[in-house]
């Protein structure tokens, strides 16, 4: 693969992957009770952020992903590890009056709640939010679920696939000749996740200017549903019933992947001008004098016969020596990669999207930002309870401060101080 080198100018040190700077969210303190994926997706966004995420888990076995693979050698789920990094756990039984009383007083001190039970069950456990608000005004309590809050599907039960088989988006995904295929990833989760982390910081920003806190209602199906512009476009704008075309874009073209010699590469070609350079650089200028191509909305037409022309140039070659070709060239252009072949990158090595935690190697945060830290956090994912007795100590003797007081922020535990020290000497560099 063709990769920067010094014709773009050497790589210099990022400083997005400087992890002494300040965090933008290190004085929020969060009260976690999400487990798998959604929840945990955006509690872990929050906790890269630089947010304190205190991670309530049910005894005895704690979040369900502990006992899901992939597993290392050490016996520890790579699942619970990739969507928990930074936090602190404590097991709690909810239903335990001494155990509820300890969450109400974390709750007391916290900025944000995040659950993802089914809607009603924070009620159920004495933790309903909207007398949490009632109590706590400048709370923010975000509930991401597979439905919302309301709505007459709210109380069914949701996973990923039921998301996306409901959303659309599987309908939508696979080879026209071919059936309904669930996306690559659990996409509704992400989506869930992601949107609860964009409402939260959204609700902290109007805190800032407002005082009131809020509640967050985020549902999976919404997040996955508002994803499918083109269907969307499709079903609401012209009235028409979207179909499955593969790889290919509905309304521009060539826009596709393209079988070289060896393999597929991908070929995205938005306007006229791009389609001359690309038909120059197959060693083809005359399809761009033929009728059937001379236009985008003809290309997108004929896009079948365009494949066709193109393909018998591309299969003379490999896919690695048309990608050269092409990028010089200027055409948005790459090969089609395992996630395997794109995590040694070194676009993906110098944007820091992988990263050593506790001795293994995780995803890595996709914000950068100038002035705040851009790395996320280097606390390892926690074992069960890692945390139980120092936060025990912190908030056991805790008291409620009067509904009408804004509520004190916590300090860092000492656990976590002690973490965090760990993690930045491990990096070569002290806690600034």
């Amino acid at each position: 693969m063709a990769t920067d080198n010094g014709a773009h100018g050497a790589a210099t040190p990022n400083e997005h992957t400087d992890p002494s700077k300040p965090h933008a969210l290190e004085h929020i303190t969060v009260i976690d009770f999400t487990r798998v994926l959604a929840g945990p997706t955006c509690t872990r966004m929050l906790a890269d952020a630089g947010a304190r995420v205190i991670k309530i888990e049910r005894p005895p076995a704690g979040d369900d992903t502990r006992q899901m693979g992939p597993f290392t050698s050490d016996g520890t789920s790579e699942y619970y590890r990739f969507a928990n990094l930074g936090k602190e756990s404590i097991a709690l039984n909810l239903k335990d009056p001494d155990d509820l009383a300890l969450v109400e007083s974390m709750i007391a001190k916290a900025d944000v709640v995040v659950e993802n039970f089914r809607p009603g069950v924070m009620a159920r456990l004495g933790l309903d939010p909207a007398r949490l608000l009632r109590e706590h005004p400048r709370l923010i309590v975000c509930s991401i679920s597979g439905f919302g809050q309301y709505g007459p599907l709210h109380m069914q039960a949701a996973y990923d696939t039921v998301i996306q088989a409901i959303s659309g988006i599987m309908d939508a995904t696979g080879e026209p000749d071919g059936g309904p295929t669930r996306v690559g990833t659990s996409i509704s989760d992400i989506l869930g996740g992601i949107f609860g982390y964009c409402g939260v910081v959204t609700a902290l920003a109007a805190r800032e200017r407002t005082g009131k806190g809020t509640t967050v209602d985020v549902a999976m199906l919404d997040a996955t549903f508002a994803m499918l512009e083109q269907g969307l476009m499709d079903a609401l704008g012209i009235h028409e019933r979207p179909r499955r075309l593969g790889n290919r874009h509905p309304s521009m073209a060539p826009f596709d992947t393209f079988s070289c010699a060896d393999q597929l590469i991908a070929i995205c070609v938005g306007n006229d001008h791009l389609f001359g350079i690309l038909a120059s650089t197959l060693g083809k200028p005359e399809l761009t004098t033929d009728p059937r191509f001379a236009t985008n909305v003809d290309r997108t037409t004929n896009q079948a016969e365009l494949k066709t022309e193109m393909e018998k140039v591309l299969r003379t070659d490999s896919a690695q020596a048309w990608q050269e070709r092409l990028e010089d060239a200027g055409i948005p252009v790459s090969l089609v990669l395992n996630v395997d072949d794109t995590r040694k990158l070194e676009q993906i090595k110098v944007r820091g999207m992988v990263k050593d935690v506790g001795g293994f190697q995780v995803p890595g945060n996709p914000i950068k930002f100038g002035a705040y830290n851009s790395l996320g956090t280097t606390i390892p994912s926690p074992d069960l309870n890692n945390c139980g007795d120092a936060l025990r100590a912190e908030f056991g003797d805790s008291h409620r401060p009067p509904v009408s007081a804004p509520r004190p922020r916590s300090a860092p535990s000492d656990r976590q101080a002690v973490l965090k020290e760990a993690a930045l000497k491990d990096a070569g560099l002290k806690d600034r």
